[in-house]
């Protein structure tokens, strides 16, 4: 069975399908709301980010430092794990890193950008990472480039981004849940022309590559190709918007 989680910008993180629920982050209250979540290597735990870089793990997702003693010049906006399993990425609107028992492989902390950074992936075969911005302009960093929307007009702005298991692609998803593929990402389906309640926040792609999951500000789940509906928060109280979506691997 597959399984996902969503994390709210309160740092409540609520499991669907084979993730298992694990203990709320935001029951203590949180100096910044929650941008990100990033599944451990092991699937049994996770991160997440906050704007001012504070981190909170459960699970077997292991603390391995922050910078919430010192927040960044700009705000964080996203997370991914080391595939490798040692560590974690933050990246600020700037596209810069921080890197916690994860290799620095560089940022565009130094670099006028057109559009501020949005998110980040992890390449998988763990040498690398993608920053995107909210333009779909792509920086690739040790990970191969594949593609971009940079130059294209959109009708939303991109929100996320996630590599096939390959990481020879990627897909880029907008507000509206447009979907943009690259490389060997193949295209499965969109809420593009749906008109949604809330806007979309984030995607995760199944462990086959043959599908993906989007999630919405009120949690709602649209699952494409192999991806499987195992739930949502649609349409339940929530004490905060959704802000992202992590998967499970399979076993």
């Amino acid at each position: 069975m597959q399984g996902y989680r969503l994390a709210t910008a309160a740092g409540r993180v609520l499991a669907y399908g084979r993730a298992q629920p694990l203990p709320d982050a935001g029951e203590g209250g949180l100096p910044a709301p929650v941008v990100g979540i990033a599944t451990a290597d092991d699937g049994a735990g996770w991160y997440l980010a906050a704007a001012n870089g504070t981190v909170l793990r459960g699970g077997s997702g292991r603390f391995r430092g922050s910078v919430g003693g010192a927040p960044p010049t700009r705000p964080v906006v996203g997370t991914a794990a080391d595939p490798d399993g040692s560590g974690y990425w933050l990246v600020a609107s700037d596209g810069g890193i921080f890197s916690f028992d994860a290799p620095f492989h560089g940022s565009t902390g130094a670099v006028n950008l057109n559009k501020a950074i949005v998110g980040m992936a992890a390449d998988p075969d763990g040498r690398g990472y993608w920053l995107v911005a909210s333009d779909g302009g792509i920086f690739s960093f040790d990970a191969p480039f594949h593609g971009s929307t940079g130059g294209t007009r959109l009708n939303q702005p991109i929100v996320g981004m996630a590599p096939t298991p390959s990481g020879r692609g990627y897909w880029l998803v907008a507000s509206d849940g447009g979907i943009f593929s690259f490389g060997d990402a193949a295209f499965a389906g969109s809420t593009g022309a749906t008109r949604l309640n809330q806007p979309i926040v984030g995607m995760a792609p199944t462990p086959t590559g043959r599908g993906y999951w989007l999630a919405a500000r009120d949690g709602g789940i649209f699952s494409f190709g192999d991806a499987t509906f195992q739930g949502s928060a649609g349409g339940a109280p929530l004490d905060a918007p959704v802000v992202g979506i992590a998967v499970t691997p399979a076993p």
